[in-house]
């Protein structure tokens, strides 16, 4: 195959079943603030004192200092987005946020310079077969144009109803898809032996919430997502790289550079029609909503404001 060696029926049976189970987290998490403190503090308390020392540690696939990173990175997210939605007051703070934006650029930037890391790699290193090349780059390019078209984050306010999600009307299915595509390439390209799972599923998991379940709230479902599956590949690495459910990449130099220009090609064009908005809307991408003329946007709005605000039409005037 081109992106990966044979695919058996139980791995993709396997690769329904990890998507299926994330959701479902997910949807747990985002029904109860305790549920989500249990899961989001007191779990990874537990593993980082009793199992990660032990499963994540040096020669373990998960023991460089970017999984480590990346786990406590999404943690923080995921708590920091509940302090906004459960903290009352605190989504008013402008300051408060730009939280949800930097954690995003932090994430990002955190895969950006491992694929330039990984530019000058070749060979199996903390026991994941890398081969570097000239896609490391570009894709390491596409993922800065993703964060530095990252906008409209003061528009980000709590959804009514009791679930309370955090919606950001802004960040919109194109931006979505370029996020997907970059960040599948990233995967493919440093760790291409987890892309089948911590690339396509983890990427799937969080999509279709933001498109089918809850519109508006793709980051609060992406940092949830993404914790989840951090923690349990922390906790048991040999799943996605030595378990009889493992798909191996293909480590084609082809499938590699494809799946980098890809993602470059579209976070090129999301750069382009971002331009072409803030010029001419006369925006400031630093304070304003870009997208907030876009039926997308309007809809997100329209089904998540809180009842007591102002009409949209009054919203999306100021």
């Amino acid at each position: 195959m081109f992106l990966f060696e044979s695919i058996p029926w139980s791995s993709v049976l396997m690769w329904i079943a990890v998507v299926a189970a994330l959701m479902l987290a997910n949807e747990a998490a985002r029904a109860n603030k305790w549920v989500g403190l249990s899961l989001f503090l007191v779990l990874p308390v537990v593993l980082t004192i009793f199992v990660w020392p032990t499963t994540a540690g040096e020669g373990s696939s998960t023991g460089t200092w970017f999984h480590w990173v990346k786990v406590y990175s999404a943690l923080a997210g995921c708590l920091g987005f509940m302090a906004l939605r459960f903290i009352p007051g605190l989504i008013k703070n402008k300051f408060a946020l730009m939280f949800p934006a930097a954690i995003l650029a932090l994430n990002i930037f955190e895969a950006v310079i491992r694929d330039f890391q990984v530019y000058g790699l070749d060979g199996r290193i903390d026991g994941v077969m890398m081969v570097g090349g000239p896609w490391n780059i570009m894709n390491g390019v596409a993922g800065l144009l993703n964060l530095l078209t990252i906008c409209g984050w003061m528009g980000i306010f709590i959804s009514r109803g009791k679930q309370k999600d955090m919606i950001w009307p802004d960040m919109l299915w194109f931006w979505i898809i370029a996020y997907d595509l970059w960040n599948f390439a990233y995967v493919y390209n440093c760790v291409g032996d987890h892309a089948f799972y911590a690339g396509a599923a983890l990427l799937v998991s969080c999509t279709i919430p933001a498109f089918f379940i809850k519109r508006g709230a793709w980051l609060q479902h992406r940092a949830q997502t993404l914790a989840f599956w951090m923690m349990f590949t922390m906790a048991f690495p040999a799943f996605v790289g030595e378990s009889m459910f493992a798909v191996k990449s293909s480590n084609d130099p082809q499938a590699l550079f494809v799946v980098s220009a890809i993602a470059l090609a579209a976070n090129i064009a999301v750069v382009i029609y971002q331009v072409v908005k803030i010029v001419k809307g006369r925006r400031n991408p630093l304070t304003d909503e870009i997208y907030r003329d876009l039926p997308a946007y309007q809809k997100v709005v329209e089904a998540n404001r809180p009842l007591a605000a102002e009409p949209l039409e009054q919203a999306l005037a100021v």
